[in-house]
Order: structure tokens, then C-alpha cells, then sequence
């Protein structure tokens, strides 16, 4: 091979890298943007995925609830970086308004490591169940703390990544709306591509 050939080549190679790194770089913004995060999570009105986990002191919990809605908080320790989501989930327990409203918190690991944690931010009364990747990702959620409400059929009714105790609390509302005409359309169109998708 001349030296022409070789330097051909390696120019080649070099551009073949170079091209790689930038769709790789492309991809990597995709995914980590504020768009994606804007993505994260369950659309309102479908249907959540179903589990049973047991808490602490060995009570099973599962999801669809037995109270008319369910607050799912996907988190773990790192929520003492966020007092003012742990005030707001601490008056949603205590606000008997909220008598339908039941509050878990699912952890992707060990839930026994993030217990004391969450005992000494005051949210010893509130389920902390061991989760894991895969549940979050079938929650579609990579991001904490994110809080998915959904209610006693099984429907998501308000699902959103949250940083402050006032989204807790429009989240609530929110969850207490009537499901409309275009959440079941959303819903049915995205079945249908699902199943169309599973035929191919």
C-alpha cells in the first residue's frame, strides 16, 4: 500500500470517528434535555402499571390503590435536598381532606437505606417501598423526585417531576378532575399504535 493509500484511510477513519461521536452527542442531548424530562412520566389517563410490594413492617401494598387515588412519590434519602416537596408531602398526610388520598414512596433500591432518612425528615408515617429500576422504567420515570397519582382503576390521573410543595398540591387537583373526552382519546390512540406495533 502507498503512502497516498494509507493516509486515505486513516483520513477515512478518522471522519468515520468523528461522525459516530456526533450522532452518539446528538442522542445524548435528546435524552438528557429539558424536553426529554418534559416526556418523562405516564400520560394522563393510561393505564399504570399494576404491582404489589410490601413496606417496612412487611404490609402489602399494591397498585391500582383500595382508596380512591394513590400518591406514587418515585424517590428515596435525596429528598432532604427538597424541603419544601417533603413540607408539602407531610400536609398532604395530614390534611383530612385527604382521607381518599393514599402516599407511598417508592425507591429504586434497598428501601431500608433510605428509611432513617426519610423517618428524620418527618415521613415516618408514610410507606416506603423497595422499588427497583425496572419498576421506574416502566413508570417511564429516570428522574426523582416524580410523583405519578393514579387512581382505584388503575388510570394515571396527574403525573409530573416535582421540586417544590406547591406542585404537590396542583397535582392533587389536578388528579381530582374528571378524566375528558381527550384523555380517553390519547388513550385509545396510543393503544392502538401499541398494538399495532406488537402485530409487526
Amino acid at each position: 500500500m502507498t503512502i497516498l493509500g494509507i493516509v486515505f484511510v486513516g483520513i477515512a477513519a478518522l471522519a468515520c470517528a468523528a461522525a459516530l461521536l456526533a450522532i452518539l452527542g446528538i442522542g445524548q442531548l435528546a435524552l438528557s434535555g429539558s424536553g426529554a424530562i418534559a416526556r418523562d412520566g405516564l400520560a394522563r389517563g393510561q393505564v399504570a402499571p399494576a404491582w404489589s410490594l410490601p413496606d417496612a413492617d412487611g404490609t402489602l401494598r399494591s397498585s391500582p390503590p383500595g382508596r380512591p387515588f394513590q400518591l406514587i412519590v418515585f424517590g428515596d434519602h435525596s429528598l432532604r435536598s427538597f424541603p419544601s416537596v417533603v413540607a408539602g408531602l407531610r400536609s398532604l398526610r395530614d390534611d383530612p381532606a385527604n382521607a381518599d388520598l393514599e402516599i407511598v414512596i417508592v425507591t429504586a433500591g434497598d428501601a431500608r437505606l433510605s428509611q432513617p432518612a426519610l423517618t428524620t425528615l418527618g415521613l415516618d408515617r408514610i410507606p416506603v417501598l423497595t422499588g427497583s429500576r425496572a419498576l421506574y422504567a416502566r413508570y417511564n420515570v429516570r428522574v426523582m423526585p416524580f410523583v405519578i397519582v393514579v387512581d382505584a382503576a388503575g388510570r394515571v390521573r396527574a403525573s409530573s417531576l416535582v421540586n417544590h410543595d406547591w406542585q404537590l398540591a396542583k397535582l392533587r387537583r389536578i388528579a381530582g378532575l374528571p378524566l375528558d373526552s381527550g384523555d380517553a382519546a390519547g388513550v385509545a390512540g396510543r393503544a392502538a399504535r401499541q398494538s399495532q406495533a406488537a402485530a409487526v
